[in-house]
């Protein structure tokens, strides 16, 4: 759904070299893997003799900050509010969860909002970036189809078309210029926990290991749990709710994916700004939109009524 951007925000079209990507190519596909596999690998290495050594309050402090920061930047920005519209912020918050949501390092914005559209698009049918039913529904293609929407996707030899699917960002000169600043909101998903780290132990013990637990294994843990969204939850869970897809809740996920998980309402009802509407469904995106829209920074938000939900059983 479109976005509604202010009239100071817009800025005449960018020509279309300025948007396109080279996520077909060898050099993507090498990033792809360092980025996502080294700091899992790294994890799995130094988890077992870490406490006391190389974990302290501060390291949990910093990557409890810094997830909720960079989570929240997907779930809230890219995806309910750049995706889906499910609400409509100020150009300070606008910015903010632009910026918030490439701490995850998953892309920058206009990628990852390309790619979300074209998934609701066709949702587990043909044109489908990410769907785990792309081989077939036996137990072998399933496995293979679980492999590919979680992680296998990221390697598709076409990218989706920016230009075809995110006109309203390109129009916006602060999106824009968020999404050719991605390199350095890379770099500030890093470094920045490492520096605080640093300065309140006043160490370099301090800097290296913020770096490790902030940084590194915060945006793994982050990147993996987004990437469950299209694996596990169009794959295993209840369907409370009828959609045209195969999106299911999963419970387990809902803390760590700040109510994601709740997919299948999603699906269901993709603009509305809450997911987890029943009894018991957390869902800390949804409570911090609300958090936005006491404070003045977002309006018109798309609560979802009970006669919509109700309209939207199975």
């Amino acid at each position: 759904m479109p976005v509604t951007t202010s009239s100071t925000a817009t800025a005449p079209q960018q020509p279309m070299s300025d948007f396109s990507d080279s996520r077909n190519g060898v050099k993507h596909k090498i990033l792809v893997a360092a980025f996502t596999g080294v700091p899992f690998l790294a994890l799995a290495a130094t988890v077992p003799m870490a406490w006391g050594k190389m974990l302290g309050w501060t390291d949990v402090v910093l990557f409890a900050v810094f997830y909720l920061l960079s989570a929240g930047g997907i779930t809230i920005g890219y995806h309910r509010y750049f995706t889906h519209g499910s609400f409509k912020a100020n150009r300070p918050l606008r910015i903010f969860l632009a910026i918030a949501g490439g701490l995850a390092m998953e892309g920058p914005v206009m990628h990852w909002v390309a790619d979300h559209r074209r998934h609701h698009k066709f949702s587990d049918k043909e044109g489908d970036p990410h769907s785990p039913w792309k081989y077939g529904d036996d137990a072998k293609a399933l496995f293979k189809g679980l492999i590919w929407s979680h992680y296998g996707w990221l390697y598709a030899s076409k990218a989706t078309n920016v230009d075809k699917y995110c006109k309203d960002l390109q129009a916006d000169k602060d999106m824009v210029r968020i999404h050719h600043s991605f390199a350095g909101i890379v770099a500030a998903t890093y470094l920045l926990p490492a520096v605080i780290g640093g300065l309140v132990t006043w160490s370099w013990a301090g800097f290296f290991t913020a770096l490790f637990w902030a940084g590194l294994v915060r945006v793994t843990l982050v990147q993996h749990v987004t990437w469950s969204i299209n694996s596990i939850c169009h794959t295993f869970g209840d369907t409370p709710f009828a959609s045209r897809d195969q999106s299911r809740n999963v419970w387990w996920l809902a803390i760590p994916s700040l109510g994601e998980s709740w997919h299948n309402l999603h699906h269901a009802d993709p603009t509305a700004a809450r997911h987890g509407v029943l009894k018991g469904q957390i869902d800390i995106s949804a409570r911090i939109i609300w958090i936005f829209e006491k404070l003045g920074w977002a309006r018109d938000v798309r609560w979802p009524s009970a006669e919509r939900l109700d309209a939207k059983r199975a």
